[in-house]
């Protein structure tokens, strides 16, 4: 996240652009760093979300997911219905984004038509630097952390996650993914089952570290391209709302631009700039998933290995577990955890632990 932000100040993406709009929209001043902090608990919960204070909004889920939690099995109907709205608001996404590649020509054209080349060479800019930004983060980032604290073989991960980030690449979904990602790291990987069905799902649905960077790159690229300087304070909002807003993303495809105007509200930044993004978004979305769940792969293997739930000798095995892993089916014991942890949600199994206590 801090490197996406780095290259993209260093290269610039988006300087030196004349957008028509930009001379109209002033962008708001930024509050005291301590403030941002402060408010990010809310006094009203219900103000805050009528306002789209997002922080506040994602403190006050926060919480509610951890009261939920300690009540235990009483709140499973809550739970439910949750998952429920979630699924509607998921549903009304999906029309939207059916919708949006129709504005998205529209905008595009405009845009072409003012600006000419300069768009694209500004776009390719954005392009290069995010690519950039993913396969530092992925290749240097999260092997050096997979070495340091597993010792296990980085080139072997890496071959066995192929096929894995290929699907995930293809589908722009990690939650699509879940089932083969269980597969590969428990067959081929030698993860123990009972830590792969917690991990890999959760980090589905928390570990979106490739949503985050393409967050933040995307807002040096706006705030640029709007002639907005962003500081020190700015910054710090960006990679917070970034990571925050990461966790609240849902692994289907396009989402992460719905959780991009968050981070644009946050600190000033107008939200119609996503429409000159949304063009090339598609491939990038792809880039990131395949990311993401690289990403769940790793931790899930430094748990296992830090627990003493994997065996090495299968992880060391460059032919373990490939034709159990892509044989076109799902085998029973993964497809009941899968069915397991999305029909009870992923705090479902604390349940039952706070009846016991």
């Amino acid at each position: 996240m801090v490197s996406a932000i780095g290259l993209g100040i260093v290269f610039g993406i988006g300087k030196g652009m004349n957008v028509e709009t930009a001379a109209e929209f002033e962008a708001a001043s930024a509050p005291p760093l301590l403030d941002v902090f402060s408010n990010i608990i809310p006094s009203n919960p219900i103000s805050a979300m009528a306002n789209g204070d997002m922080l506040s909004i994602i403190f006050f889920a926060v919480l509610i997911g951890i009261s939920i939690l300690m009540v235990g099995k009483p709140a499973k109907g809550l739970v439910k219905s949750l998952e429920l709205i979630n699924e509607v608001i998921l549903k009304m996404v999906t029309i939207i984004m059916n919708l949006a590649p129709y504005g998205v020509f529209a905008l595009l054209t405009k845009a072409m038509a003012e600006l000419g080349l300069d768009l694209i060479w500004s776009l390719l800019g954005y392009v290069a630097v995010l690519v950039g930004s993913l396969a530092f983060h992925f290749f240097i980032t999260m092997m050096i952390v997979l070495k340091l604290f597993s010792g296990l073989s980085v080139k072997t991960f890496l071959a066995k996650m192929r096929e894995v980030q290929i699907f995930a690449f293809s589908t722009s979904s990690s939650n699509a993914t879940i089932p083969i990602t269980l597969r590969t790291v428990t067959k081929r990987m030698g993860v123990n089952n009972s830590v792969a069905s917690f991990t890999v799902p959760f980090g589905a649905t928390i570990n979106m570290d490739g949503t985050a960077i393409m967050q933040g790159t995307a807002t040096i690229f706006i705030a640029n391209i709007y002639g907005i300087d962003l500081g020190v304070t700015e910054y710090l909002t960006v990679i917070l709302m970034s990571v925050l807003a990461s966790i609240g993303t849902a692994g289907v495809p396009g989402v992460g631009l719905i959780m991009l105007s968050m981070v644009f509200a946050q600190v000033g930044l107008p939200i119609e700039g996503i429409g000159l993004i949304l063009g090339v978004d598609r491939i990038l979305d792809m880039l990131r998933t395949a990311v993401n769940v690289g990403g769940d792969a790793a931790v899930t293997a430094i748990v296992a290995k830090s627990e003493n739930k994997m065996d090495v000798a299968i992880y060391n095995d460059p032919d373990a577990g490939a034709k159990d892993v892509f044989d076109g089916h799902i085998d029973e014991d993964n497809e009941r955890e899968f069915s397991n942890v999305f029909s009870d949600g992923i705090m479902g199994s604390e349940y039952d632990d706070v009846d016991r206590r």
